[in-house]
């Protein structure tokens, strides 16, 4: 087992991370930019390194100094959480090279997953179903408009290195498409430092599912379920549930056994989250691999119990599935989880600010994952995420009414949250139905 580890993250991920090494005994060392100097996760860490100024990039993706403080603090093992150096090939490299473990898939894995039109190409490869498009990169408005004529409009472009939506256009006419694969391309250029773009058939009524899976380094995979992310707004998620209310057992058990073989050809280690689009027909196809934890995980380890970072540490150290996990993984009951946002829920516009007032909800089936805490500070340079609000129940029903009642309890002051907002979708009679896809929010959206 592993004697020390760094978390190169902060907020909330930070604190989950060391809630499961204090589980395993294995002491932690928080690193931290001078914004977040009195952040929950410098307090409850057992060491803590400011490696630099509030910029992300002059600190948390700084990897010269996130490796310095490695090394000055001797740690063995580093966990990335999920953003900033999570998913980044070279990062992990260094790691490997500063004889760091790096507790998430290795370098190879991430830069294939990182890699979108390979990804797509590997999972092909070992029958995961996947939409018609390009074999690869898209390198002219020609060869574009031959694809998209032959697979049939609508299409969307997207960016090989892509994420968040940035690099990604969808295209509703041949005549739209050439202008749409130029700004595609300067997008992704400048968010990725890659133009490189690839095609693919766009589904208009879509809705969004991922499948957790864990594998080991022994060549063991397991498919911890699908979790159904399809409340959202520009391609950031919202509300998400696990088990999805259109995922019905044959799918999921077809979907499971074609994932295992993929990812076991891949090489893939440690956790990670296969995303999927699922069409009218209630079809899967696959759309990215993220190579990491996810945001959303809680509602995963609430159905199967299974603690996910921990498992994750754990592979990392050497041990194998069957030794960490139950098998087969079980599920129970319903789980749904909400992102507290720091924004205006009608307009949508950021509110960072100082916290002046905060209350948790409790009570049976609710968890909160949060740093944030009264006189604290949501700050302008990051992410706006308040909190995770997370509510399990025997069914979809139960776990609903415990987010209702959660949220009518859940104080923020000081700052403008997305509570409101998500009270009113928890409210709507076709959330309740089951009955959206990724257009849902759109009703909410703030008037022109």
């Amino acid at each position: 087992m592993f004697e020390k580890i760094l978390i190169a993250n902060r907020g909330e991920i930070a604190l989950r991370v060391i809630c499961a090494c204090k589980d395993l005994g294995i002491p932690t060392v928080a690193v931290y930019s001078e914004a977040d100097r009195h952040s929950l996760h410098v307090r409850f860490a057992d060491e803590a390194i400011c490696i630099g100024p509030a910029k992300s990039s002059l600190s948390y993706l700084d990897i010269p100094s996130v490796i310095s403080a490695a090394e000055i603090s001797n740690v063995d093992a580093i966990h990335p959480g999920y953003g900033f150096l999570s998913e980044n090939a070279n990062f992990a490299e260094v790691c490997e090279t500063s004889g760091i473990t790096f507790i998430g898939p290795p370098p190879e894995v991430i830069r294939l997953m990182g890699l979108k039109d390979r990804a797509r190409a590997a999972m092909k490869a070992a029958g995961v179903p996947t939409l018609p498009g390009s074999e690869g990169v898209v390198k002219t408005p020609e060869e574009a408009l031959v694809i998209a004529t032959q697979i049939g409009y609508p299409v969307i472009l997207k960016a090989t290195a892509g994420g968040g939506g940035r690099g990604m256009r969808i295209v509703r006419t041949p005549e739209e498409l050439p202008a749409l694969l130029v700004s595609a391309r300067q997008e992704a250029s400048a968010s990725f430092d890659c133009a490189d773009v690839y095609l693919e058939k766009y589904i208009q009524s879509a809705r969004h599912i991922e499948f957790q899976v864990l594998a080991d380094r022994h060549g063991n995979v397991e498919v911890l379920g699908e979790r159904e992310c399809t409340i959202q707004r520009r391609h950031q998620k919202l509300i998400e549930e696990a088990p999805s209310p259109c995922v019905t057992a044959e799918l999921r058990t077809r979907i499971a056994a074609a994932l295992r073989e993929a990812l076991r050809a891949c090489g893939y280690v440690n956790a990670g989250t296969v995303e999927f689009v699922m069409d009218e027909n209630r079809d899967l196809y696959f759309i990215e691999v993220n190579a990491r934890i996810q945001v959303e995980h809680p509602v995963t380890e609430f159905i199967t119990g299974i603690d996910l970072v921990k498992s994750q540490i754990l592979i990392a150290a050497g041990a194998k599935l069957p030794d960490i996990v139950e098998l087969p993984v079980q599920t129970r009951g319903h789980a749904l989880e909400c992102r507290i946002n720091a924004e205006d829920p009608v307009s949508f516009a950021p509110s960072p600010g100082r916290i002046t007032g905060f209350n948790l909800p409790g009570g049976i089936g609710v968890r909160v994952d949060t740093a944030a805490y009264t006189d604290g500070v949501i700050s302008p340079y990051y992410d706006s995420l308040v909190a995770k609000l997370i509510t399990h129940g025997h069914d979809r029903n139960e776990a609903i009414a415990r987010m209702k009642r959660a949220l009518s309890t859940f104080v923020v002051e000081g700052i403008h949250t997305s509570i409101p907002l998500h009270q009113r979708i928890l409210s709507d009679p076709d959330f309740l139905r089951g009955c959206f896809d990724t257009n849902f929010v759109r009703r909410y959206a703030p008037p022109k």
